[in-house]
């Protein structure tokens, strides 16, 4: 079961990397960390200005590292932050480099207080060959006692019937 699993996700604050931390103690599988190869500044108001013009322009930054290959993954779960209302630029970068197709992608997300918006319809665009599950949506104070939160979406999700009971 393990063998089958990434968790991919990028996180600027450090939140959605918790939550990523959360979702590897129930299903174990593969931890990787999305980065960009030019890290974003260290000032929140610096990354908001820089952000929103990469989305604006649809940028998909090169990554620091890749996988060689994610042929062995029969499920990714992919996390990212909400930067103006959709997924961080790495993230669209890493979705961007590899064909997932059949690939059932489980999306997790935090925020600030800007909820879903359009992070779920980003991530079908960039695999519109995978199966996109619901997705998991965390407030950022909520993800450091998450435990409760990921074991009600892995039920949700149905994820046993991927991998067995997680």
């Amino acid at each position: 079961m393990e063998q089958n699993i990434l968790i991919a996700y990028y996180s600027w604050s450090g939140n959605t990397r918790s939550l990523a931390e959360v979702i590897h103690r129930f299903v174990k599988g593969v931890l990787f960390e999305i980065e960009p190869q030019t890290p974003y500044p260290s000032s929140y108001d610096e990354t908001v200005k820089q952000a929103r013009e990469e989305i604006r322009k649809g940028f998909k930054p090169a990554l620091k590292s890749k996988l060689e290959t994610v042929e062995p993954y029969k499920i990714i779960f992919i996390g990212s932050p909400n930067w103006w209302g959709t997924v961080a630029p790495p993230v669209a970068s890493f979705l961007s480099m590899y064909d997932l197709s059949g690939k059932v992608i489980a999306p997790f997300f935090t925020h600030g207080g800007g909820g879903l918006q359009r992070m779920l319809t980003a991530v079908k665009q960039l695999c519109p060959k995978s199966i996109v599950l619901e997705p998991l949506v965390v407030y950022e104070e909520g993800v450091h006692t998450a435990e409760t939160s990921v074991s009600a979406w892995l039920k949700r999700i149905n994820i046993e019937r991927y991998f067995g009971n997680p």
